[in-house]
């Protein structure tokens, strides 16, 4: 039910009350729109109060049923639920039979609230196409509303016309992994895999839970000049699975298609350096991994284990510029890269989770070009910004890069196989095939402190939000199906990290790479700077540009780069010159002789400073006489 395999016209009901609350949004973990009384509520609710009502759900295949999974309604405003219901079972849905408890007929345990998720399992599993929930009891003060998913394993029928279930041809570990079997199945793929995998951590979590990465690349373990670094992250939610799942199949799969000799990993794994961070809250995946894939409900193991919300949780720099641009007489100063992290921020008593603060020292240290940040709970991809201006719940928030990123998701988006689907089932509310299932961030609700924001403000990676799924935890037999409604997906939006151009800012001189030199885009108001090496990647759509890069100490260079159609970058290389003052301090930092064309130099930077010098001096004198002129005169009259 959750995870839309029932389609609508599989669900009926002996009444509803209004299309908004009808047998289709009976879904477990539904969320209603944002207004009660639309089409979008979180429930079916019957349209009559008594014990004769039902919902029914045809499961197409004869089924081994074995439990009920219910909710209450999900509302702002209202307070609905089930006490106590019946189940009864049926293969034509004209006879009924009633689930027997022994000689009594069988009364199942509902709700006590809105949104606990309640098991309930058949005394005896039962084989039938059909099944009914028949609500018993409800809150006095409501009316008979609820949200299910049905338990059942498929009965193997060679008779059965329909096609099998869906699955995948690829040999991968698809089950749900907790903390401990996470780590082992990592461990085997770095085992089978020695020569382009490596595994590291970045920090730990608040219960002292190591954050794994496993990198991938013909030479894991350091970076190359030139080679692009990549990120993938997931399980920021811990209840939001799916992506955690993806991300370790992913590691499989490049170990084995490498080892394959598929052209297209190898080239990804030599030509990139790609860090998988499969479990980034751990604590909150292990709380909801223990209550499993349907009773975690919607928000059980979503926070960290001190309740933060890791994806409010980086510091917001994007007030920081806003507010900066607005007092500056000179918008075209204000930083608008690298912003530097506030100073309430790093404090120790700062509301920062540990897993925060190790994601963003990761960040510092390695110079990612692109990145994802799987989520759960919808299907959409979204970009930066995330946070709107003065605040507001919804407003389109574009960056600089805003074609760039909306590119980006729609590489994601149109190669995923339940997004691409124009026939799909909108998860709860929101209809994002109308926006071709991307959206910026602010446009659909503000998020101040997200990591997307954070990556494009303070480093130079560009980074966007995959939803992937309308169910977060899909039960274990999805997983393979959703491996490949996503594995296209992940492969060419890693391959996006080759477009624009890229290149190495070097010394004249020595020949060797300038770090943090400012790479500017004309007309483009967000830079970036290069790595330790002096290499850096401009991610841009095709075209021709204009780029101008400088550093400390000196003269700045500009040229034209053009990124074409092809999937590969643009090499746009830049030599830069000290200045004559820069050089000076070097010889004498070191003590050495000054060369004679230094000397000229100097004396002739001297002049023209001595020359620009005199030339204010004598406008200013200029305009002193003008004034005392205009004076008298004025007098005079």
């Amino acid at each position: 039910m959750e995870s839309l395999r029932v389609d609508d016209n599989q669900i009926q009901a002996s009444s509803y009350q209004r299309m908004g609350l009808g047998p289709h949004r009976g879904r477990l973990n539904i969320q209603s729109g944002i207004e009660d009384g639309d089409l979008y509520d979180g429930a079916w609710c019957a349209d009559h109060k008594d014990q004769h009502q039902w919902l029914e759900v045809d499961a197409i295949h004869l089924t081994l049923f074995t439990g009920v999974i219910l909710q209450g309604r999900n509302s702002i405003w209202s307070w609905d639920w089930v006490h106590t219901y019946k189940v009864q079972l049926s293969n034509d849905s004209v006879d009924w039979k009633v689930c027997m408890n022994g000689t009594e007929e069988a009364i199942f345990i509902g709700n006590q609230n809105p949104e606990t998720p309640v098991l309930a399992l058949l005394p005896v599993p039962t084989v039938a196409r059909y099944i009914r929930i028949n609500p018993q009891t409800w809150y006095f003060n409501g009316t008979i509303c609820l949200r299910a998913e049905i338990l059942g394993c498929r009965v193997d029928d060679p008779a059965d016309i329909y096609e099998r279930e869906p699955g995948s041809k690829d040999a991968l570990d698809f089950r749900h992994h907790d903390y401990k079997d996470m780590r082992k199945l990592m461990k085997s793929v770095t085992d089978e895999c020695p020569d382009i995998t490596h595994v590291y951590t970045i920090g730990k979590s608040y219960l002292g839970l190591k954050l794994y990465v496993m990198v991938i690349s013909d030479n894991p373990t350091k970076h190359e000049l030139g080679e692009p670094e990549f990120r993938y992250v997931a399980g920021m939610h811990g209840n939001e699975a799916l992506g955690r799942e993806l991300v370790l199949n992913l590691m499989q799969y490049l170990c084995k298609e490498y080892k394959k000799g598929n052209q297209r990993v190898v080239r990804l794994v030599t030509e990139t350096r790609i860090h998988l961070l499969p479990s980034m809250n751990p604590d909150g995946y292990e709380e909801a991994y223990k209550k499993g894939s349907e009773l975690a409900g919607w928000a059980d193991g979503r926070y960290s284990y001190e309740g933060i919300d890791l994806n409010h949780n980086f510091p917001d720099l994007n007030n920081i510029m806003w507010d900066a641009q607005e007092t500056a007489t000179d918008k075209s100063k204000v930083t608008n890269h690298y912003i530097p992290i506030p100073e309430y921020y790093t404090k120790e008593d700062a509301m920062v989770a540990p897993e925060t603060r190790a994601v963003i020292s990761w960040m510092q240290d390695i110079p990612f070009v692109l990145s994802a940040n799987l989520h759960g709970g919808e299907l959409v991809v979204t970009y930066p910004f995330d946070c709107t201006r003065d605040w507001a719940p919804q407003e389109d928030t574009p960056t600089a890069d805003n074609a760039f990123f909306r590119w980006l998701a729609a590489v994601y988006a149109s190669t995923n196989l339940v997004m691409a689907n124009p026939d799909r089932r909108i998860c709860h509310y929101e209809d994002f095939e109308a926006h071709h299932n991307i959206i910026n961030g602010g446009a659909w609700h503000t998020v101040p402190g997200s990591m997307n924001d954070f990556s494009y403000m303070h480093t130079n990676c560009f980074e966007v939000t995959v939803e992937l799924s309308c169910d977060k935890f899909p039960h274990a037999s999805e997983l393979p199906a959703e491996w490949e409604n996503n594995k296209e997906s992940l492969l060419v939006y890693m391959e996006q990290v080759h477009r624009g151009f890229k290149g190495v800012v070097r010394d004249k001189e020595t020949k060797r790479g300038i770090a943090d030199a400012i790479i500017k885009v004309e007309d483009h108001d967000h830079d970036i700077r290069s790595a330790a090496d002096g290499d850096y990647w401009r991610l841009m759509n095709p075209g021709e540009y204009k780029v101008v890069v400088w550093a400390e100490g000196y003269f700045p260079s500009m040229r034209r780069c053009h990124v074409g159609l092809e999937p590969h970058a643009t090499i746009c290389d830049f030599t830069l010159t000290k200045t004559p003052i820069q050089r000076l301090k070097e010889i004498r930092a070191k003590g050495g002789k000054i060369p004679q064309d230094l000397q000229l130099r100097l004396r002739a930077l001297r002049l023209r400073k001595l020359r620009a010098s005199t030339k204010a001096i004598n406008r200013r004198r200029e305009g002193q006489r003008g004034q005392q002129e205009q004076t008298r005169r004025a007098r005079r009259a």
